[in-house]
């Protein structure tokens, strides 16, 4: 029997499984597949032996999370509980702890399109899907729903300063464990184009907005959505050496843009345009730079945006603040 053949008999299997029971087996068969698989070192039957194998884990959950729903619906009047005990029951008597269970519930959850592009992605890498993938997207898509119900509104004042690292999105990470939604949620470049920065912004005042050297041209896009025009930039050096596909990069760029007719530093308070300060935590920026924008802007209502922590004497905007 082809591969192709196993492939779809066990996906019709699966789509006919009423039971934990039959949506287990299917899974323990192709457990067994994928043992043999790896002794084989047969990478395409390992793909979609592990694909049947999600496939079946999320059968488990949708059939798991509908058990205890379906037996309150008939129990007798006066019977507490009685949906969850045939739950724990029926999950006992298939050899399925409750976490294990609440696994597969959570990936039985996720929105069939979703589950088909997190398979999607997994096979245009040509590598095994991992229920681990699907808990990921889980992760990111309620970080990015926490970031948008947590900072959707800007404050109601009028800033002279304001200071912004926007959690910009990328779209290709080499490792997985290197992958920047594992750090904080990130945004798409149009939400932050639109954020109305320009309706909290003074007539007169400036703009400092970071961007890494990938992102320089978007970050010229997002001062003009924002209704600054662009005037110079600083250097970051962070005194340690990353990746890079041309450069390993050092070093991020401190953009600075204008909006009407702002004062500009007293000559006594203008840096070097290369700030060289030790980097910390991944996309944490230095300390310093507070110091190095009060000193430049000393009596101006200041604001940061996508803040991480409260600072005297400024003004803050952010989901982890």
């Amino acid at each position: 029997m082809s591969q192709l053949v196993q492939y779809d008999a066990a996906r019709t299997a699966l789509q006919k499984a009423a039971t934990i029971d039959e949506a287990k087996q299917i899974k323990d068969q192709s457990e067994a597949l994928a043992l043999y698989a790896r002794q084989r070192r047969d990478s395409a039957m390992e793909n979609w032996v592990a694909e049947i194998k999600l496939r079946a884990g999320r059968r488990i959950g949708e059939i798991s999370a509908g058990l205890e729903r379906q037996s309150n619906q008939h129990k007798p009047s006066g019977v507490p509980l009685l949906g969850r005990q045939h739950k724990r029951q029926t999950l006992k008597n298939a050899g399925l702890s409750k976490s294990v269970a609440h696994r597969f519930e959570k990936i039985a959850s996720i929105p069939e399109a979703e589950f088909e592009t997190v398979i999607a992605e997994a096979k245009s890498k040509n590598r095994p899907v991992t229920i681990t993938d699907l808990e990921r997207r889980v992760s990111k898509d309620q970080k990015r729903n926490d970031l948008k119900q947590g900072e959707t509104k800007l404050p109601d004042d009028c800033y002279q300063l304001i200071y912004a690292d926007p959690p910009w999105r990328y779209d290709y990470s080499k490792s997985t464990s290197r992958d920047i939604e594992n750090q904080y949620p990130t945004m798409e470049l149009d939400d932050i184009c639109s954020l109305s920065v320009g309706d909290i912004a003074h007539s007169d005042s400036v703009l400092f907005l970071w961007a890494t050297s990938p992102k320089l041209r978007e970050g010229f896009k997002v001062i003009k959505s924002w209704g600054f025009e662009y005037k110079t930039c600083a250097v970051w050096d962070k005194q340690k050496i990353g990746l890079g596909y041309y450069f390993r990069q050092q070093h991020e760029l401190l953009l600075v843009a204008t909006r009407g007719n702002p004062i500009t530093p007293d000559p006594a308070h203008r840096v070097s345009s290369v700030l060289s300060f030790k980097s910390t935590a991944h996309s944490r920026k230095p300390a310093e730079v507070y110091r190095v924008l009060e000193g430049m802007y000393p009596d101006t209502n200041r604001i940061e945006l996508f803040a991480r922590n409260n600072r005297p004497g400024w003004s803050v905007w952010g989901n982890q603040v």
